[in-house]
């Protein structure tokens, strides 16, 4: 009988009892029963390691453990098969391989750390914006003065470089460069992956700045601001960086026009101002020679043209434009040459020769006006000037022909302006700005002299007063005036008790213009003139003022030399002069002396030209245009039959002499309707602290004794060897002046219209400071040995002989002055010809004594005062 399987007992809580497919012991049965599903026949389990069976024994025992103690055990089952044979177990690593991590985790650890590294770059790349500013000098170039035609060059002012568009540029040019700089410039993304490992190693290493290998690098680091060449990993990745994004948002023709236009090339910046330096031609005319000549360049701008390393850079670029486009220029290395090469030439860029002058004045204007020279520097601005290239050289002309006899003691400016607006259309300051920089016409401010008192003349008919009106010809009225030097205010020669204004103004007479200003003074003050000091000669100041001439000069002449003022005592240039006169020949009105026309630049966004600068062409009235005409009348006079007479131009003229005390000063200022011209002139002598004259070294006296300069240890430019004083030109107005006036007017109107002066307007009415002479009665025979034992005519000062009849003191200087043009008999043969004791009779001008300095002057002259 079978017997049945008792009832299971209750199970423990929280115990389960372990199913058959479950890791552990299998569950028991109760002894003498059956289990309740027949166990399946198992194929044999291979043989197991005893370490095996072992492990396995320890897991059996654990689980039953963890079931609490087991009931009885029945009998135990049929036995499995015998185990089989023993296995080889892994052997252990030993030494120093147990330090060693397993491959898995190398690999694993190299994910992560790219995966970690390309998240760096990731946010890096997003936070580097490409700079909005460019470096200072990245579009820096050069601005370009022209002569009035807007044509020709005079001079390039700042950085040589000169920014063109890519289209503007010969394609062999960028084909050259792209060879042998980065061949793959439009492939690639902005960066070379070899060239930027090499960098930074090179970079984090410490050694020699590597360049950025592509052009978009290249071009980032010259152009952008905060890109600078400073050895560091931080700056080289953000440049990387900012070429990846500038690939990304610019167009690669502009990535490579932006370049092109900011490279260094060794003699300028750029290739359209490094094709002018090296060959004269734009950057679109070069040849393939020549294209590949620049792009060699690039490596080391520095090459000299003739450095072998040059010529190697060369080949290496013919090579790769043939490696590169083959269909192009695939024969290019067997046929190419190298290029000739213009000589360097600096003359452009530099302040040498006659140029100098015209620059210096242009760069001081542009000043006056708000643009300073860095601007003009680097703003690549067109400046048109005033000057007319004809009438500069005729002017040179002029002025070198006259002083050609004479020694560098003396000086002259030459100054020319138009009429109608106010521009300097030539002038003469010097030979060369370098080695002396005073521009004659310009800074040389001596007095006016006589030739002031055609503002005096202005002012009288601007009141009122006619040319009929009759002015004092022998002496003053009053005979005493406010602040008048001892002995008063004279005449050179006898003109008779009155003249009337146009004889006054042909005769220079000094007694006339000065009775005229204080007469004004009577009528503007309504007293006494003497009783209001502060308000003395206004009326002359102002209109003069209103001519140009400079308001603190003339104030302070007026409280240093009162009335004399009214007879040229006041500091001018032959410029203002030139623009003063101006509102003779312009019918009253007057145009400011300016020599720049126009400033012409490009628009910030768009690039177009844009007026930066223009000149202003608004005429102020100074006189009436009656007034204009009859003063023209009066200083016609003076080359008819006054002071300058037979020195006209065949054509109509007008002008004024002028002649300082001693003859130290001699001018002449004289216009027609189209030019007005003024000379200055005046002579210094260099003098050493022992007195011994000695000649001036570049037209200014030598502070060193050795014309090398290197050579002298006792003097100093602070401390020189000789001083400048000013001496006797032995001359006046109507000699040298007039005549280098003259010669540049007859010269500068040939193949012009001749243009009439207006007539005579006879503005206002006749004011008479001294009654109007009646007709003399019939000359009565005298006995020439009379009363006059000096046989002196009426020449009652002592000092006749002065036609231009503006000496106003006698100072002494000695009357035996010779011929200043004579054959130099007595010169001492360097030009001087002023009586030197060691002449040898070949230095014109000479023929008198020496003139020592007849006021004792202990300063240098030469200044602004």
């Amino acid at each position: 009988m079978a017997a049945y399987p008792p009832e299971p007992g209750p199970r423990e809580p929280g115990l389960r009892e372990p199913w058959p497919h479950e890791p552990g012991p299998r569950p028991q049965t109760q002894p003498g029963t059956q289990p309740l599903t027949q166990p399946q026949p198992q194929p044999p389990a291979p043989p197991r390691s005893r370490r095996a069976q072992s492990r396995t024994a320890q897991r059996g025992r654990r689980a039953a453990g963890a079931a609490g103690p087991s009931g009885p055990s029945g009998p135990s089952g049929p036995a499995g098969p015998p185990p089989g044979p023993p296995g080889k177990d892994k052997p252990r690593r030993t030494g120093w391989r147990r330090y060693l991590p397993s491959w898995k985790i190398v690999m694993a650890g190299m994910v992560i750390l790219a995966a970690g590294l390309f998240g760096m770059m990731a946010v890096a790349y997003a936070n580097i914006d490409v700079p909005t500013a460019t470096q200072a000098d990245a579009q820096a170039q050069a601005s370009t003065i022209y002569y009035a035609d807007g044509k020709t060059e005079i001079a390039k002012i700042g950085k040589r470089r000169t920014i063109v568009p890519l289209d503007k540029m010969n394609p062999v040019l960028r084909d050259a460069v792209i060879a042998i700089e980065n061949d793959t410039f439009y492939e690639d993304e902005g960066i070379s992956v070899p060239g930027m490992v090499r960098s930074v190693w090179m970079t984090v290493t410490g050694q020699q700045l590597q360049g950025a290998s592509t052009i978009t690098q290249q071009m980032v680091r010259n152009y952008y601001d905060g890109l600078s060449q400073e050895v560091s990993i931080q700056r080289k990745i953000k440049e990387i960086f900012v070429a990846m994004k500038v690939d990304n948002e610019l167009t690669k023709d502009k990535i490579l026009e932006t370049y092109l236009n900011t490279v260094n090339f060794g003699a300028a910046w750029g290739v359209e101002e490094a094709a002018q330096a090296y060959f004269g031609k734009s950057a679109a005319k070069v040849t393939p020679a020549e294209a590949a000549y620049l792009a060699a360049r690039i490596q080391q701008p520095a090459w000299s043209e003739e450095d072998p390393a040059l010529k190697h850079r060369f080949g290496d670029v013919l090579r790769r434009m043939a490696t590169v486009f083959p269909d192009k220029y695939g024969n290019i290395a067997a046929t190419a040459t190298f290029p000739k090469v213009r000589k360097a030439n600096d003359k452009d860029y530099s302040l040498k020769g006659r140029d100098g002058y015209m620059v210096s004045e242009v760069l001081r204007e542009l000043k006056a006006k708000g643009i300073t020279r860095e601007e003009v520097e680097t703003s690549g601005y067109k400046i048109v000037s005033t000057f007319d290239r004809r009438l500069m050289k005729l002017a040179r002309d002029a002025v070198v022909n006259r002083m050609r006899s004479m020694s560098a003691e003396f000086h002259a400016g030459l100054a020319v302006v138009d009429p109608k607006n106010g521009r300097v259309v030539a002038f003469y300051g010097g030979e060369d700005y370098l080695t002396d920089p005073w521009n004659e016409p310009f800074d040389s401010k001596k007095q006016a002299a006589s030739a002031f008192k055609s503002y005096v003349l202005a002012a009288w008919l601007n009141a009122g007063y006619s040319l009929d009106s009759y002015v004092p010809g022998n002496k003053t009225v009053p005979a005493v005036l406010p602040g008048q030097q001892k002995g008063g205010i004279r005449n050179s020669h006898n003109v008779g008790p009155a003249v009337n204004l146009i004889t006054a103004t042909a005769e220079s007479v000094n007694t006339a213009f000065v009775s005229m200003a204080y007469r004004l003074d009577q009528e503007a003050i309504g007293d006494k003139p003497e009783n209001h000091p502060g308000k003395q000669l206004q009326v002359v100041k102002e209109l003069a003022e209103a001519a140009g001439l400079d308001k603190e000069r003339l104030e302070k002449d007026i409280h240093e030399h009162h009335y004399q003022f009214a007879i040229g005592s006041a500091l001018v240039s032959p410029v203002e002069q030139a623009a003063g006169y101006a509102i003779f020949a312009n019918k009253g009105l007057y145009h400011p002396a300016h020599v720049v026309k126009e400033v012409i630049g490009k628009h910030p966004e768009t690039g177009k030209p844009m007026k930066v600068l223009v000149e202003d062409k608004t005429p102020k009235r100074v006189i009436s245009e009656q007034a204009a005409a009859d003063a023209t009348v009066a200083l016609s006079e003076v080359l008819k039959s006054g002071t300058a007479a037979g020195k006209g131009i065949g054509r109509p003229a007008a002008g004024k002499t002028g002649t300082n005390n001693d003859e130290k000063e001699a001018w002449f200022v004289g216009y027609t309707p189209q030019y007005v011209a003024a000379v200055g002139m005046y002579r210094e002598q260099c003098r050493t602290a022992k007195g011994k004259v000695v000649q001036p070294r570049y037209a200014h006296c030598p502070w060193s004794r050795y014309k090398d300069t290197s050579k002298e240890t006792k003097y100093t430019p602070q401390k020189p060897y000789s001083e400048a004083y000013e001496v006797s030109l032995g001359f006046e107005g109507a000699g040298p002046p007039t005549e280098i006036w003259r010669a540049f007017m007859m010269a500068a109107h040939q193949g012009k219209p001749v243009e009439q002066f207006p007539p005579r307007a006879n503005v206002g009415v006749a004011e008479n400071i001294v009654p109007k002479p009646q007709p003399k009665p019939d000359p009565v025979e005298e006995d020439p040995f009379g009363d006059n034992p000096d046989n002196q005519g009426d020449c009652i000062l002592g000092i006749c002989g002065d036609d231009d009849g503006d000496a106003t003191i006698d100072t002494g200087i000695p009357d035996d002055q010779g011929d200043p043009f004579g054959d130099g008999s007595q010169g001492n043969g360097d030009g001087n010809g002023w009586g030197q004791d060691n002449g040898n009779g070949n230095g014109p001008p000479g023929g008198g004594p020496s003139v020592s300095d007849p006021l004792g002057a202990t300063t240098p002259t030469r200044e602004d005062e």
